[in-house]
């Protein structure tokens, strides 16, 4: 008799305490978006570069694109000095040589940035050696061709040495091509960020152009970008387009469905790349006997970002009021 009313005691205080928690509730998946419509004002010489956030369809920050040189990554782990893409920068290795005395740049190597963001292959490579634990120059000696300015003038060389990656700091000389003052410089990494950029020519030294890396999800921008001859040789080219913010974000093309009707279903159903060229610059077409550029508008680019949504975009034309480098671009969150 004991046993039994201690079995339906346990019966009754199990339905109680199931009466004490609620149901597991559907979370709703969250509204589709309204088609947003933005006009980015790059201008006709594409002076700007501009970060933009997909969610709110706003300019997150723009700058000049000669406004800087390199850039450091900052990762916890990150080693990597990049160009300025923008201004057509090139790089390259003049070995083991007395730095600050004349450089002779006849039979340089020059390397350019790869536009997809594979960090296997930046120009400036693996620049070290790891003694005890830190990162070391290889006492190479490197010339910096600062590119192009807005106005295709030639912006100059520089020589440098990348000396070291201590506690989380750069640390590098440059002078200039035929030697003179020895300017050292230090860069302390900054998490926030995926790289944080250094003005040489400007003399403006650490300059926090890039946003806070959960801040925006693409750059418009001017960039370098590899193409090649129908014998297949690589050859560097000055495009302007589109690059994908390096964390997280993801794309894929959809040259099938009609824009508008692209939802979520088809959303995940798609092939996604983590290059950052994937939406690039071919998005638009130049007619040589018009001058003028003629928009795609069959394509659709799917973007996936950090967070997860989905969103799509497609480029309505590449000018506005007549004058080119104001793409417009229709987006919608799926």
């Amino acid at each position: 008799m004991k046993r039994l009313s201690i079995a339906v005691l346990i019966v009754l205080l199990s339905l109680s305490l199931n009466s004490c928690f609620k149901k597991d509730a559907m979370v709703p998946l969250p509204e589709r978006g309204n088609v947003l419509t933005d006009t980015i004002a790059m201008t006709a010489s594409y002076l700007y570069q501009i970060y933009f956030r997909l969610d709110s369809g706003l300019v997150v920050s723009r700058n000049e694109r000669t406004k800087s040189d390199l850039g450091f990554e900052c990762s916890p782990s990150g080693y990597h000095i990049i160009l300025n893409a923008a201004d057509f920068m090139r790089i390259a290795d003049m070995g083991i040589r007395p730095f600050g005395e004349a450089v002779d740049t006849s039979g340089a190597r020059w390397k350019f940035d790869k536009s997809d963001g594979n960090q296997d292959s930046i120009a400036t490579g693996q620049w070290f050696s790891l003694v005890n634990g830190d990162t070391v120059s290889n006492g190479h000696v490197w010339v910096l061709d600062l590119g192009r300015d807005t106005a295709g003038l030639h912006l100059g060389l520089r020589q440098l040495v990348f000396d070291s990656l201590k506690h989380g700091i750069y640390y590098l000389r440059y002078c200039g091509i035929r030697g003179g003052t020895v300017s050292p410089v230090s860069v302390q990494k900054d998490p926030s960020v995926n790289y944080l950029f250094y003005g040489i020519r400007s003399g403006e030294g650490v300059i926090p152009l890039e946003p806070s890396k959960s801040r925006y999800d693409l750059l418009f921008t001017q960039y370098t970008t590899l193409l090649y001859t129908s014998e297949g040789a690589a050859y560097p080219y000055l495009v302007t387009g589109v690059l994908s913010n390096r964390n997280g974000v993801k794309v894929a093309i959809d040259t099938v469905n009609s824009f508008s009707s692209i939802d979520l279903s088809i959303a995940r159903t798609m092939n996604y790349t983590d290059a950052m060229d994937a939406i690039g610059y071919d998005w638009k077409v130049y007619n040589f006997t018009a001058d003028s550029y003629t928009v795609r508008t069959n394509l659709a680019y799917i973007i996936t970002n950090s967070q997860g949504y989905f969103y799509k975009l497609r480029f309505v034309s590449f000018y506005s009021g007549g004058v080119k480098g104001y793409p417009i671009i229709e987006t919608q969150r799926l």
